[in-house]
């Protein structure tokens, strides 16, 4: 068996999907072929001509990236320009290329919760929320020789997901009984004759969004004619997910102290910050990536610093008037999702037809220099 482009954006998308993605975003595949076989998977945070050289050296078929190679339509391709001379090359040496941009920013584990992890902000919530799924407890009445199969089979769709772990299920075992009538074609027992089987109850989480999907692959690997099975609502389980991420840090320092640790920790050369340096950091704000426009949402969760990157310098005046204090490290610091992808794929390996060899990047795409 062989590992397709379509199989790793499935796979993928189990924990980043689509339809996260702010509606003006462009995610998804970019340019390439679902049916490809794929070897090496490289992961980056842009595509540049660099990065396509990357691939091509390591004998990459696959790029995933965060920031979309596509992002506005293209009305023609000029191989003489940029973007027309890296597309060129990609087909050329055969490089598919999957973006998923702002609903990676989104997910649980996802790049906000990185950039948390590196700042070791606790407690944390989220700063902008934006998709709640709904969560269901779905039931299903097995027999015991079948427990496994079923369980595989609806943990592959995505049923169990609680945070960085998958498949997770409870079992109770029972005996159930039932009677087949005229016109049926009984896996176990005879028509007209009630039958009595060992069977497994297996309890697990699904999201709305997946419940009949879920519910189609539990039956398809159901033994039985007519499948056995509740789902009930669970009103007080909700996820919410969002942009952002907001939390109190490990230690209390001042503002001048904070911005020393926040260089180490994001491992950028400087930071531009506006703010009292004597003022103590309890509560801090981070936004991967553009988040000017959610200022307020730190301001009214009561941050004492809101990290984000491309200030502008009326942004800086409006929150100095505000009493908010800002540090911009810069847009690069999302390079934090190459690592987290990278780990993703590690630990689902095994969901995968055939093994595949995931890359990270060595290549930096940050375009500013420090002078």
């Amino acid at each position: 068996m062989e590992t397709t482009v379509k199989a790793i954006i499935q796979l993928f998308e189990k924990w980043v999907p689509k339809d996260y993605a702010e509606s003006w975003d462009n995610v998804g595949l970019q340019v390439g072929d679902l049916e490809q076989s794929v070897q090496n998977l490289l992961i980056t945070l842009d595509v540049t001509d660099e990065i396509v050289e990357e691939a091509i050296e390591h004998q990459v078929q696959l790029i995933i990236a965060h920031h979309p190679l596509l992002f506005k339509g293209l009305k023609q391709i000029d191989v003489n320009d940029s973007k027309g001379r890296i597309i060129q090359k990609l087909l050329k040496n055969n490089i598919s290329v999957y973006a998923a941009h702002t609903n990676l920013d989104m997910v649980n584990g996802g790049v906000n919760d990185l950039l948390a992890d590196k700042l070791c902000l606790k407690n944390r919530q989220v700063l902008v929320p934006s998709i709640t799924d709904k969560l269901y407890k779905f039931m299903v009445y097995v027999p015991k020789s079948h427990a496994n199969v079923v369980k595989e089979a609806i943990g592959k769709g995505g049923a169990g997901h609680i945070g960085n772990y998958s498949h997770c299920t409870f079992e109770t075992a029972g005996m159930g009984a039932f009677k087949p009538l005229e016109g049926t074609n009984p896996f176990l027992g005879k028509k007209g004759k009630i039958e009595e089987v060992e069977e497994i109850k297996i309890e697990t989480i699904v999201k709305e969004k997946q419940l009949s999907k879920i519910i189609e692959m539990a039956k398809q690997s159901h033994p039985y004619e007519e499948m056995a099975y509740d789902v009930f609502p669970l009103n007080n389980s909700t996820e919410t997910l969002g942009l952002g991420r907001i939390g109190l840090v490990e230690k209390e320092m001042t503002l001048k102290e904070y911005l020393s640790f926040v260089k180490d920790a994001l491992d950028v050369p400087f930071v531009r910050f506006v703010g009292d340096e004597n003022k103590i950091v309890r509560s801090v704000a981070v936004l991967g990536g553009s988040g000017k426009g959610y200022i307020i949402n730190a301001i009214k969760m009561g941050a004492d610093v809101y990290i984000t990157g491309d200030l502008s310098f009326h942004d800086a005046q409006d929150a100095e008037q505000a009493g908010i204090c800002l540090i911009d490290p810069g847009h690069h610091v999302e390079r934090v999702m190459k690592d987290g992808v990278k780990c993703y794929f590690d630990h689902h390996q095994k969901e995968l037809p055939a093994p595949v060899n995931i890359i990270t990047s060595t290549i930096s795409t940050e375009p500013f220099k420090c002078y």
